[in-house]
């Protein structure tokens, strides 16, 4: 583990608009039908890059937590898209529910993850996949289980974060494909620490980063990703029901094969909204600096912060994620 000092003034807490930005362009694809049918439709999209045994990384939440990507739409796409696709998951780091693999196996039970195989990836052990050009690792430890696979389905309930700011395709491997033990505690600790929560801010998110590179690069071509924009809570689906009430309106489903361009688009839609729509998940991502995530993705060179968004509800037209949210309602159950 390399030991570095953080660089200040990363921007973790400043908004970047889109006109100051540089560098290439992205597509994204977008689509406001939040059902299975939206899910596959957006998903026919970015799905080219699959190939072979395909790994489905997505948060399947604590115990009966009120706001995962609902089962059925999953269920709906491994059986039309994905029939031999495999949910992969890895055990957590703090210790609840999904902390033991036998812990993890009963809550996958519990909360109906019983349809297709779930793969908790550091059942069997680790690996250790190499960070290019990283300023805090050379190396990150992921479940082992993530090696069997030929290509990565990036499926991310997009929202808060308590640490993190916001969890999108950057959080969803980053951390969910670390091991429970070794990865991320190299992303949440510093090395002697007896605070297993204590680095924060712009270097956790740089660390988070690092980790969802390492995937990223492994995997290069072969990962799609895919944001899911429905009852963002601040909070994550770690949190489970003690999630914070939702109060962020409902947008829709973003998809896109580069990294950086799916989070930032859903950054963009989120910043989009009318002050009163967007104020709760603003203040969650500003206050923890999670936009050092989008930056430092562009430094590493893990995408673009352009792009162009692609309305799929409308033959296709190039949109802005102004004219993507203006007739977005107020949250309701």
């Amino acid at each position: 583990m390399k030991s570095k000092a953080a660089v200040p003034g990363t921007g973790g807490n400043i908004y970047i608009p889109y006109e100051s930005r540089t560098g290439g362009e992205s597509t994204v694809f977008f689509t406001r039908e939040l059902s299975a049918a939206g899910l596959l439709r957006i998903f026919e999209r970015v799905k080219a890059p699959l190939c072979g045994k395909v790994a489905v990384k997505l948060h399947t939440g604590e115990q009966h937590g009120p706001n995962i990507i609902p089962r059925e739409w999953v269920k709906e796409l491994l059986k039309k898209e994905l029939k031999q696709g495999v949910i992969v998951e890895t055990n957590t780091y703090y210790e609840g529910d999904r902390y033991t693999t036998e812990q993890h196996r009963k809550t996958l039970e519990i909360n109906g993850w019983d349809f297709c195989p779930v793969d908790i990836m550091d059942e069997n052990g680790v690996a250790a996949l190499p960070v290019r050009g990283g300023k805090w690792f050379d190396e990150m430890y992921m479940g082992k289980g993530l090696l069997d696979y030929d290509s990565l389905f990036v499926l991310t309930h997009f929202k808060g974060h308590t640490k993190g700011g916001f969890g999108g395709s950057c959080k969803n491997i980053g951390i969910g494909c670390a091991d429970g033990r070794i990865g991320k505690k190299m992303i949440h600790t510093t090395p002697g620490s007896d605070d297993m929560w204590d680095i924060s801010d712009e270097e956790f998110m740089e660390r988070m980063t690092e980790s969802a590179k390492a995937t990223v690069d492994h995997f290069a071509p072969h990962i799609t990703f895919v944001n899911v924009m429905r009852n963002m809570s601040v909070s994550c689906d770690c949190e489970g029901t003690a999630a914070e009430p939702v109060v962020t309106p409902n947008v829709g489903i973003i998809a896109s094969t580069d990294i950086l361009a799916a989070d930032q688009a859903c950054v963009d839609l989120v910043y989009a909204m009318k002050p009163e729509q967007k104020k709760a998940l603003v203040q969650r991502i500003e206050s923890r600096r999670g936009l050092r995530q989008l930056t430092y993705m562009q430094e590493l060179g893990m995408g673009c912060t352009r792009y162009k968004l692609v309305d799929i509800d409308n033959a296709d037209r190039i949109i802005t994620p102004a004219e993507a949210v203006k007739d977005v309602v107020p949250f309701s159950e």
